[in-house]
Protein backbone atom coordinates (compact mmCIF):
# COMPACT_ATOMS: atom_id res chain seq x y z
CA UNK A 1 0.00 0.00 0.00
CA UNK A 2 1.26 3.45 -0.91
CA UNK A 3 2.34 5.59 2.07
CA UNK A 4 -0.17 8.31 1.14
CA UNK A 5 -3.09 5.83 1.36
CA UNK A 6 -4.69 5.65 4.80
CA UNK A 7 -6.76 2.49 4.45
CA UNK A 8 -9.80 1.88 2.27
CA UNK A 9 -13.39 3.09 2.18
CA UNK A 10 -15.96 0.37 1.46
CA UNK A 11 -18.43 1.25 -1.30
CA UNK A 12 -20.83 -0.52 -3.66
CA UNK A 13 -18.05 -0.24 -6.25
CA UNK A 14 -15.62 -2.01 -3.94
CA UNK A 15 -12.91 -0.65 -1.62
CA UNK A 16 -11.72 2.85 -2.54
CA UNK A 17 -8.27 4.03 -1.38
CA UNK A 18 -8.53 6.73 1.28
CA UNK A 19 -5.95 9.51 0.96
CA UNK A 20 -4.25 10.59 4.16
CA UNK A 21 -4.67 14.29 4.90
CA UNK A 22 -1.38 14.36 6.79
CA UNK A 23 1.79 14.51 4.73
CA UNK A 24 4.24 11.75 5.52
CA UNK A 25 8.02 12.22 5.49
CA UNK A 26 8.36 10.66 2.05
CA UNK A 27 5.91 13.24 0.65
CA UNK A 28 7.87 16.12 2.19
CA UNK A 29 11.16 14.78 0.83
CA UNK A 30 9.56 14.17 -2.56
CA UNK A 31 8.26 17.74 -2.64
CA UNK A 32 11.72 19.12 -1.89
CA UNK A 33 13.26 17.02 -4.66
CA UNK A 34 10.56 18.07 -7.13
CA UNK A 35 10.92 21.74 -6.20
CA UNK A 36 14.66 21.51 -6.76
CA UNK A 37 14.36 19.68 -10.06
CA UNK A 38 15.95 16.54 -8.61
CA UNK A 39 12.94 14.32 -9.21
CA UNK A 40 10.90 13.88 -12.38
CA UNK A 41 8.12 11.46 -13.34
CA UNK A 42 6.49 12.26 -9.98
CA UNK A 43 2.98 10.89 -10.30
CA UNK A 44 0.39 8.55 -8.81
CA UNK A 45 -1.94 6.01 -10.40
CA UNK A 46 -5.05 7.69 -11.88
CA UNK A 47 -8.45 6.60 -10.63
CA UNK A 48 -10.91 6.98 -7.78
CA UNK A 49 -9.78 7.94 -4.27
CA UNK A 50 -11.46 9.58 -1.31
CA UNK A 51 -10.81 11.59 1.84
CA UNK A 52 -12.74 10.99 5.02
CA UNK A 53 -15.84 8.81 4.69
CA UNK A 54 -17.85 10.20 1.77
CA UNK A 55 -21.39 9.11 1.03
CA UNK A 56 -23.14 8.77 -2.34
CA UNK A 57 -23.90 12.50 -2.48
CA UNK A 58 -20.48 13.77 -1.38
CA UNK A 59 -18.74 16.13 -3.83
CA UNK A 60 -16.20 14.81 -6.31
CA UNK A 61 -12.94 16.75 -6.54
CA UNK A 62 -11.13 16.30 -9.85
CA UNK A 63 -7.36 16.76 -10.05
CA UNK A 64 -4.25 15.70 -11.95
CA UNK A 65 -2.01 12.75 -11.13
CA UNK A 66 1.05 14.92 -10.49
CA UNK A 67 2.03 13.75 -7.00
CA UNK A 68 2.87 17.26 -5.80
CA UNK A 69 -0.62 18.43 -6.82
CA UNK A 70 -2.32 15.52 -5.07
CA UNK A 71 -0.26 16.08 -1.91
CA UNK A 72 -1.08 19.78 -1.95
CA UNK A 73 -4.79 19.02 -2.23
CA UNK A 74 -5.08 16.20 0.31
CA UNK A 75 -3.11 18.08 2.96
CA UNK A 76 -5.83 20.74 2.96
CA UNK A 77 -8.81 18.41 3.18
CA UNK A 78 -8.66 17.46 6.85
CA UNK A 79 -12.20 16.95 8.16
CA UNK A 80 -13.68 16.87 4.64
CA UNK A 81 -15.63 13.93 3.24
CA UNK A 82 -15.20 13.87 -0.53
CA UNK A 83 -14.40 11.71 -3.51
CA UNK A 84 -11.24 12.47 -5.47
CA UNK A 85 -10.97 11.54 -9.14
CA UNK A 86 -7.37 11.65 -10.35
CA UNK A 87 -7.02 12.13 -14.11
CA UNK A 88 -4.12 10.75 -16.12
CA UNK A 89 -2.14 13.87 -17.01
CA UNK A 90 1.15 12.00 -17.40
CA UNK A 91 2.46 13.49 -14.18
CA UNK A 92 1.82 17.10 -15.22
CA UNK A 93 0.17 19.65 -12.92
CA UNK A 94 -3.37 20.89 -13.58
CA UNK A 95 -2.49 24.26 -15.11
CA UNK A 96 0.14 22.96 -17.52
CA UNK A 97 -1.85 19.82 -18.31
CA UNK A 98 -4.90 21.92 -19.20
CA UNK A 99 -2.80 23.96 -21.60
CA UNK A 100 -1.42 20.79 -23.19
CA UNK A 101 -4.84 19.13 -23.50
CA UNK A 102 -3.98 16.41 -20.96
CA UNK A 103 -6.35 17.74 -18.30
CA UNK A 104 -9.27 17.88 -20.69
CA UNK A 105 -12.82 16.92 -21.49
CA UNK A 106 -12.15 13.51 -23.01
CA UNK A 107 -9.91 12.31 -20.18
CA UNK A 108 -12.35 13.63 -17.57
CA UNK A 109 -15.34 11.87 -19.14
CA UNK A 110 -13.47 8.61 -19.64
CA UNK A 111 -12.03 8.60 -16.12
CA UNK A 112 -15.34 9.45 -14.41
CA UNK A 113 -17.13 6.72 -16.34
CA UNK A 114 -14.45 4.10 -15.85
CA UNK A 115 -13.25 4.53 -12.26
CA UNK A 116 -16.29 3.16 -10.43
CA UNK A 117 -17.70 6.54 -9.44
CA UNK A 118 -21.04 5.78 -11.09
CA UNK A 119 -21.53 2.96 -8.59
CA UNK A 120 -20.11 4.72 -5.53
CA UNK A 121 -21.66 8.17 -6.07
CA UNK A 122 -23.95 8.10 -9.12
CA UNK A 123 -25.20 11.70 -8.94
CA UNK A 124 -22.49 13.58 -7.02
CA UNK A 125 -21.34 16.86 -8.60
CA UNK A 126 -17.91 17.17 -10.20
CA UNK A 127 -15.72 20.01 -8.91
CA UNK A 128 -12.87 20.92 -11.24
CA UNK A 129 -10.03 23.24 -10.18
CA UNK A 130 -10.20 26.74 -11.62
CA UNK A 131 -6.74 26.28 -13.13
CA UNK A 132 -8.18 23.53 -15.35
CA UNK A 133 -10.86 25.68 -16.97
CA UNK A 134 -8.89 26.11 -20.21
CA UNK A 135 -8.84 22.37 -20.83
CA UNK A 136 -12.32 21.29 -19.75
CA UNK A 137 -15.62 22.10 -21.48
CA UNK A 138 -17.97 21.94 -18.51
CA UNK A 139 -21.19 21.63 -20.51
CA UNK A 140 -19.78 18.73 -22.51
CA UNK A 141 -18.65 16.88 -19.39
CA UNK A 142 -22.04 17.47 -17.75
CA UNK A 143 -23.89 16.22 -20.83
CA UNK A 144 -21.82 13.07 -21.20
CA UNK A 145 -21.62 12.12 -17.51
CA UNK A 146 -25.08 13.25 -16.39
CA UNK A 147 -23.53 15.18 -13.51
CA UNK A 148 -23.46 18.79 -12.43
CA UNK A 149 -20.08 20.33 -13.25
CA UNK A 150 -18.60 23.12 -11.14
CA UNK A 151 -15.30 24.97 -11.17
CA UNK A 152 -13.93 25.35 -7.67
CA UNK A 153 -11.55 27.91 -6.21
CA UNK A 154 -8.10 28.75 -7.51
CA UNK A 155 -6.26 27.40 -4.45
CA UNK A 156 -6.59 24.02 -2.79
CA UNK A 157 -6.59 25.71 0.62
CA UNK A 158 -9.95 27.33 -0.18
CA UNK A 159 -11.68 24.06 -1.12
CA UNK A 160 -13.06 23.29 2.38
CA UNK A 161 -14.58 26.77 2.68
CA UNK A 162 -15.93 26.51 -0.87
CA UNK A 163 -17.70 23.26 0.00
CA UNK A 164 -19.04 24.72 3.26
CA UNK A 165 -20.42 27.71 1.31
CA UNK A 166 -22.54 25.39 -0.83
CA UNK A 167 -20.16 25.58 -3.80
CA UNK A 168 -20.03 29.38 -3.79
CA UNK A 169 -16.66 31.04 -4.45
CA UNK A 170 -16.07 34.62 -3.35
CA UNK A 171 -13.81 37.06 -5.17
CA UNK A 172 -10.77 36.16 -3.07
CA UNK A 173 -11.11 32.50 -4.08
CA UNK A 174 -11.01 33.47 -7.76
CA UNK A 175 -8.27 36.07 -7.66
CA UNK A 176 -4.99 35.13 -9.32
CA UNK A 177 -1.92 36.24 -7.37
CA UNK A 178 1.82 35.89 -7.82
CA UNK A 179 3.20 36.92 -4.45
CA UNK A 180 6.81 37.10 -3.33
CA UNK A 181 6.51 33.69 -1.70
CA UNK A 182 4.86 32.18 -4.78
CA UNK A 183 7.64 33.52 -6.99
CA UNK A 184 10.45 32.52 -4.65
CA UNK A 185 9.30 28.90 -4.39
CA UNK A 186 9.72 28.52 -8.16
CA UNK A 187 13.31 29.73 -8.33
CA UNK A 188 15.20 26.65 -7.02
CA UNK A 189 14.10 24.40 -9.87
CA UNK A 190 14.71 27.14 -12.44
CA UNK A 191 18.25 27.63 -11.15
CA UNK A 192 19.18 23.99 -10.59
CA UNK A 193 18.07 23.01 -14.09
CA UNK A 194 20.97 25.15 -15.31
CA UNK A 195 23.59 22.83 -13.80
CA UNK A 196 24.05 20.58 -16.82
CA UNK A 197 24.17 23.26 -19.56
CA UNK A 198 26.45 25.37 -17.37
CA UNK A 199 29.13 22.67 -17.52
CA UNK A 200 29.35 23.10 -21.30
CA UNK A 201 29.16 26.88 -21.03
CA UNK A 202 32.05 26.89 -18.56
CA UNK A 203 34.16 24.69 -20.85
CA UNK A 204 33.52 27.07 -23.74
CA UNK A 205 34.40 30.07 -21.58
CA UNK A 206 37.71 28.52 -20.51
CA UNK A 207 38.61 27.85 -24.14
CA UNK A 208 37.57 31.36 -25.18
CA UNK A 209 39.56 32.89 -22.33
CA UNK A 210 42.68 31.08 -23.46
CA UNK A 211 42.82 32.89 -26.80
CA UNK A 212 45.75 35.26 -26.41
CA UNK A 213 48.93 36.52 -28.14
CA UNK A 214 50.76 33.41 -29.28
CA UNK A 215 47.42 31.79 -30.21
CA UNK A 216 46.54 30.07 -26.93
CA UNK A 217 47.63 30.33 -23.30
CA UNK A 218 46.77 27.76 -20.64
CA UNK A 219 47.54 30.30 -17.95
CA UNK A 220 45.13 32.82 -19.49
CA UNK A 221 42.52 30.10 -20.00
CA UNK A 222 42.59 29.32 -16.29
CA UNK A 223 42.90 32.85 -14.90
CA UNK A 224 40.50 34.61 -17.25
CA UNK A 225 38.21 31.57 -17.44
CA UNK A 226 37.63 31.71 -13.70
CA UNK A 227 36.60 35.35 -14.07
CA UNK A 228 34.03 34.64 -16.80
CA UNK A 229 32.67 31.62 -14.93
CA UNK A 230 32.30 33.66 -11.76
CA UNK A 231 30.52 36.41 -13.67
CA UNK A 232 28.25 33.80 -15.27
CA UNK A 233 27.24 32.33 -11.91
CA UNK A 234 26.37 35.79 -10.62
CA UNK A 235 24.40 36.52 -13.79
CA UNK A 236 22.49 33.24 -13.38
CA UNK A 237 21.57 34.22 -9.84
CA UNK A 238 20.53 37.64 -11.11
CA UNK A 239 18.32 36.40 -13.93
CA UNK A 240 17.10 33.14 -12.40
CA UNK A 241 16.57 34.20 -8.79
CA UNK A 242 16.83 37.95 -8.16
CA UNK A 243 14.77 39.07 -11.17
CA UNK A 244 11.82 36.72 -10.46
CA UNK A 245 11.80 37.69 -6.78
CA UNK A 246 12.00 41.42 -7.57
CA UNK A 247 9.67 41.15 -10.57
CA UNK A 248 7.03 43.79 -9.61
CA UNK A 249 9.64 46.40 -8.69
CA UNK A 250 11.89 46.19 -11.74
CA UNK A 251 11.13 48.76 -14.47
CA UNK A 252 9.55 47.64 -17.74
CA UNK A 253 6.99 45.00 -18.68
CA UNK A 254 9.15 42.54 -20.61
CA UNK A 255 10.78 39.86 -18.49
CA UNK A 256 13.82 40.04 -20.75
CA UNK A 257 14.40 43.68 -19.82
CA UNK A 258 13.95 42.97 -16.12
CA UNK A 259 16.55 40.19 -16.28
CA UNK A 260 18.90 42.37 -18.31
CA UNK A 261 18.84 44.97 -15.54
CA UNK A 262 19.72 42.57 -12.73
CA UNK A 263 22.28 40.85 -14.95
CA UNK A 264 23.93 44.15 -15.85
CA UNK A 265 24.21 45.04 -12.17
CA UNK A 266 26.02 41.79 -11.35
CA UNK A 267 28.10 42.30 -14.49
CA UNK A 268 29.17 45.70 -13.21
CA UNK A 269 30.11 44.12 -9.89
CA UNK A 270 32.15 41.48 -11.73
CA UNK A 271 33.85 44.18 -13.81
CA UNK A 272 34.78 46.21 -10.75
CA UNK A 273 36.14 43.13 -8.98
CA UNK A 274 37.93 41.28 -11.76
CA UNK A 275 38.22 43.24 -15.01
CA UNK A 276 41.66 44.26 -16.17
CA UNK A 277 40.48 47.20 -18.24
CA UNK A 278 37.61 48.88 -20.06
CA UNK A 279 37.24 46.22 -22.77
CA UNK A 280 37.11 43.27 -20.38
CA UNK A 281 34.80 45.20 -18.07
CA UNK A 282 32.40 45.98 -20.92
CA UNK A 283 32.52 42.32 -21.96
CA UNK A 284 31.52 41.16 -18.47
CA UNK A 285 28.64 43.65 -18.27
CA UNK A 286 27.30 42.71 -21.71
CA UNK A 287 27.67 38.98 -21.07
CA UNK A 288 25.96 39.18 -17.69
CA UNK A 289 23.11 41.28 -19.09
CA UNK A 290 22.54 38.75 -21.89
CA UNK A 291 22.56 35.78 -19.50
CA UNK A 292 20.27 37.49 -16.99
CA UNK A 293 17.89 38.58 -19.74
CA UNK A 294 17.66 35.07 -21.20
CA UNK A 295 17.05 33.36 -17.87
CA UNK A 296 14.38 35.80 -16.75
CA UNK A 297 12.69 35.44 -20.14
CA UNK A 298 12.48 31.69 -19.46
CA UNK A 299 10.63 32.46 -16.23
CA UNK A 300 7.61 33.67 -18.25
CA UNK A 301 6.43 30.05 -18.50
CA UNK A 302 6.15 29.86 -14.71
CA UNK A 303 3.89 32.88 -14.26
CA UNK A 304 0.08 33.07 -14.34
CA UNK A 305 0.13 36.39 -16.21
CA UNK A 306 1.67 35.40 -19.55
CA UNK A 307 0.16 33.69 -22.58
CA UNK A 308 1.88 31.44 -25.15
CA UNK A 309 1.50 34.14 -27.80
CA UNK A 310 2.98 36.75 -25.45
CA UNK A 311 5.94 34.51 -24.66
CA UNK A 312 6.58 33.85 -28.35
CA UNK A 313 6.38 37.57 -29.12
CA UNK A 314 8.91 38.42 -26.42
CA UNK A 315 11.27 35.68 -27.57
CA UNK A 316 11.14 36.86 -31.19
CA UNK A 317 11.82 40.41 -30.09
CA UNK A 318 14.57 39.96 -27.52
CA UNK A 319 16.37 36.70 -28.38
CA UNK A 320 18.31 38.34 -31.25
CA UNK A 321 19.43 41.09 -28.86
CA UNK A 322 20.52 38.51 -26.29
CA UNK A 323 22.52 36.59 -28.90
CA UNK A 324 24.02 39.81 -30.23
CA UNK A 325 25.03 41.01 -26.77
CA UNK A 326 26.61 37.65 -25.95
CA UNK A 327 28.51 37.58 -29.25
CA UNK A 328 29.77 41.14 -28.77
CA UNK A 329 30.82 40.28 -25.22
CA UNK A 330 32.87 37.33 -26.51
CA UNK A 331 34.52 39.53 -29.14
CA UNK A 332 35.40 42.18 -26.55
CA UNK A 333 36.74 39.52 -24.19
CA UNK A 334 39.08 38.18 -26.87
CA UNK A 335 40.12 41.69 -27.88
CA UNK A 336 40.92 42.51 -24.26
CA UNK A 337 43.42 39.65 -24.15
CA UNK A 338 45.42 41.34 -26.94
CA UNK A 339 44.93 45.01 -26.05
CA UNK A 340 44.93 45.03 -22.25
CA UNK A 341 47.90 42.75 -21.74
Amino acid sequence: MEPFVDGFHDTTAGPVPRLSTRLELSAVCGAIKARCGLRSNYKITPGLYCVGSPGPDAPVLVTSNYKLTVDHLRARLGGVDAWVVVLDTHGVNVWCAAGKGLFGTEEAVARVRGCGLDQAAPHAPLVFPQMGVTGVVGREVAKRTGRKVLFGPLRAGDVPRYLENDFQADEAMRRVTFTLRERAVLTPVEFLLLARPLVFVFLALFVLSGVAPGLFSLHAAWARGLVTCGATVLACLAGGVAAPVLLPWLPGRAFSLKGAQTGAITGLVSALLWAGGVLSGAALVLWSAAVGSYLCMNFTGSTPFTSPSGVEKEMRRYLPWQIGAAALACALWIAAAFLEG
